[in-house]
């Protein structure tokens, strides 16, 4: 059985995950991958999230073809092993722990960056280098059964979120602190996601090739837009060239396209686990998948963010 992703995280993990785990239950498939990418602040951060979500759903692509291969093949029975195959628990197990050590990384890096922005601004610097490095080590390196790689990243990628939060909502607005935006962008990241896990459910959409090529291509033109727009604020030497965080119209409209590819984003993630257990992969891969979901959390987290900034005066 073959299956394609739009997140580059769990694409990687796609080929990886066949090669070690198609072995028990389904021995007419071979690997399973994939990756995922995250969000930025401003350009920079922006450029940065794209790369990483690019980076994803180059990895779920791989998985995808390792799968068909060995669905193309059925003589070849894969040697026998005692690793465990992943569960669905395996996956919200390793995905809680994930979250949880993103929020409390994040909530040190809000109250540093509260009471020192130079120290915020570094923050989200490094946490935004530092999580995209990690990424595409989890994605090119074939580490996606290593907790450390996943919970480092947790960690780095919390420093920027907490950093990012309190720039974007951490200010006074006709003096009284505009925190509640940041309560708002939870709750709507809480919905949507919940409410995409019961359109996957109900096979109201369904993932399918097709479906995953349109997702992969809005998603890479989107992070086509945000580096011409990066480089061309440099060479005019003018901050967000093309107005895409400026609270405008054309920012509104661009936060919102991020907010529903982001959205959609999920089923392919979803799709992911399902046909990760299905395959039989070791349940070490959990940790892979967890990175995945926590890429696409963080993304449509920071989007709803900031398009809440832009209505908060």
């Amino acid at each position: 059985m073959a299956f394609r992703s739009s997140n580059p995280v769990l694409g990687a993990l796609n080929r990886q995950g066949n090669t070690a785990g198609g072995y028990q239950q389904h021995y007419g498939q071979q690997q399973y991958e994939q990756q995922q990418g995250q969000n930025p602040y401003a350009q920079f951060g922006q450029a940065q999230a794209g790369f990483a979500q690019g980076a994803s759903y180059y990895g779920q692509q791989q998985v995808q073809q390792e799968f068909q291969q060995y669905a193309q093949a059925p003589g070849q029975m894969p040697l026998q092993t005692t690793v465990r195959a992943i569960t669905i628990d395996d996956v919200v197990t390793k995905t809680g722990i994930t979250l949880g050590v993103i929020i409390v990384s994040a909530i040190i890096s809000f109250i540093v960056a509260l009471r020192s922005p130079v120290a915020g601004m570094g923050l989200l610097l490094v946490g935004a280098i530092a999580s995209l490095f990690i990424v595409l080590i989890a994605t090119f390196g074939k580490k996606m059964q290593s907790a450390s790689i996943t919970i480092s990243y947790a960690v780095f990628e919390g420093l920027w979120v907490g950093a990012f939060s309190q720039i974007v909502a951490g200010v006074d607005v006709a003096g009284s602190p505009a925190m509640g935006i940041i309560f708002g962008a939870l709750a709507g990241t809480i919905g949507v996601f919940v409410g995409m896990l019961v359109v996957y459910r109900t096979g109201a959409i369904r993932v399918t090739p097709k479906f995953t090529r349109i997702l992969i291509g809005c998603i890479f033109g989107i992070l086509a837009v945000v580096v011409v727009n990066l480089l061309a604020s440099l060479i005019a030497g003018r901050p967000d060239f093309f107005g895409l965080y400026s609270g405008g119209p054309i920012a509104i409209v661009f936060s919102l396209v991020c907010i529903v590819l982001a959205a959609l984003s999920f089923l392919s993630d979803f799709d992911s686990v399902d046909h990760a257990v299905r395959a039989g992969v070791p349940a070490g891969y959990a940790w892979g998948l967890a990175l995945g979901l926590a890429v696409t959390l963080v993304w449509l987290y920071t989007e709803i963010l900031r398009l809440l900034s832009y209505f908060r005066d």
